[in-house]
């Protein structure tokens, strides 16, 4: 059983596996291809990616990759949490450039589908951040693209946090979104 609840923008959705547990922990499905697609959901994920954070306030976006090799992205953190974000970059959309963020973490057990259209990025909120994601196609240097986290014209509240963010030089030189190739 799934709980899937739609989030501000078209296609992105907060999934939430049911967990049964009894006094030892708990065991989930997060992903069934059959229980997925009866709630909608039929992707085809040809790569997992583990992404592990060893401070808060490492912030990790926002990414995507340009069509042929666009990725839909079904995204779960399994140690710590994130602060995650989800941008439409679709300049057709009537919401283009705005943006959803979701809290999750390892204790919540809920995940994140990032459909193709949209950049992505996140900011781990504690130490010892372990994210696991699937993609619909695989990695592509030449499709890689990636838009500043800071962009004003985006307006991202991300969250406060001491000691501040934790870049890499790819994201802390991405183009604004006015200047990036985005979806046309």
């Amino acid at each position: 059983m799934l709980e899937v609840r739609a989030l501000d923008l078209e296609g992105v959705l907060e999934i939430v596996p049911k967990r049964h547990g009894d006094a030892r922990g708990y065991f989930c499905e997060t992903w069934n291809v059959e229980r997925f697609a009866q709630a909608g959901i039929a992707l085809t994920f040809v790569q997992d990616n583990h992404s592990y954070s060893a401070a808060a306030g490492v912030l990790r976006g926002l990414h995507y990759q340009l069509p042929p090799r666009a990725q839909d992205k079904l995204l779960r953190v399994v140690r710590g949490s994130v602060f995650d974000v989800v941008v439409d970059i679709r300049r057709s959309s009537p919401t283009f450039g705005k943006w959803s963020a979701l809290e999750i973490s390892a204790e919540k057990g809920n995940q994140i589908l990032v459909p193709k259209g949209y950049a992505h990025g996140f900011v781990t909120l504690v130490p010892d951040t372990e994210i696991l994601y699937k993609v619909t196609d695989s990695y592509s240097p030449e499709h890689d693209r990636s838009i500043r986290f800071d962009d004003p014209a985006i307006g991202i509240a991300w969250p406060s946090l001491a000691g501040g963010f934790q870049l890499s030089d790819k994201d802390r030189k991405a183009p604004l979104l006015g200047e990036a190739e985005v979806f046309g």
